[in-house]
C-alpha cells in the first residue's frame, strides 16, 4: 500500500469517528496523474445524492501532461464505490447535526486507487487550541528526552 496524498488538516479540524475504504471511478489519464502524485485532497468533501450514491467533490487531480485525449475538469465530481450498507450507515450519521464525511488519504492498493474516508465531527476553536497545546508539550518532552541521553 503506497500512500499518494493525505489530508493533513483533517485531524486538526475534525474528530475522526470511523474510517472506511472506498474505490473511486476515474479515467485512465487521471490514474496516470495520480500515480505521479499530482493529487490534492485539500478542501475536498463527500456528498450523497437521492439515489444513495456517494461522490467526492473538489478533489484536485491535475491533467496528465502526456495525454492526447481532451482535457478533463481537474475538480470534477467523482463517484466513490462503497457497499450499500456502508453508504446507509454514513448517510444516517451525516444527517445528524455536526457530523460530516471527509477524505483522509489517497493510496494505491494492488494497483487500484483507493480513498480512505472518515466520518468526522467538527472541532471547536477551544478544541483546536488544546490540540496545539498538546502537540507543543509532546514536542518539548521529546526535546528534553533527547538532551537527557
Amino acid at each position: 500500500m503506497k500512500t499518494i496524498a493525505t489530508n493533513r488538516k483533517a485531524n486538526f479540524e475534525y474528530f475522526i469517528i470511523s474510517t472506511f475504504e472506498a474505490g473511486i471511478v476515474l479515467k485512465g489519464s487521471e490514474v496516470k496523474s495520480i500515480r505521479q502524485g499530482h493529487i490534492s485532497l485539500a478542501d475536498s468533501f463527500i456528498t450523497f445524492d437521492k439515489n444513495a450514491e456517494c461522490y467526492i467533490k473538489n478533489m484536485h487531480i491535475a491533467n496528465y501532461k502526456d495525454s492526447t485525449i481532451d482535457k478533463l475538469d481537474e475538480k470534477r465530481s467523482r463517484k466513490l464505490l462503497l457497499n450499500r450498507q456502508e453508504i446507509k450507515k454514513i448517510m444516517s450519521k451525516v444527517q445528524e447535526k455536526g457530523f460530516t464525511c471527509i477524505p483522509l488519504k489517497a493510496y494505491l492498493k494492488d494497483s487500484l486507487v483507493k480513498i480512505e474516508i472518515a466520518l468526522a465531527k467538527g472541532k471547536h476553536t477551544y478544541d483546536k487550541k488544546e490540540t496545539i497545546a498538546q502537540r507543543d508539550i509532546s514536542r518539548d518532552t521529546q526535546r528534553q528526552l533527547k538532551n537527557y541521553k
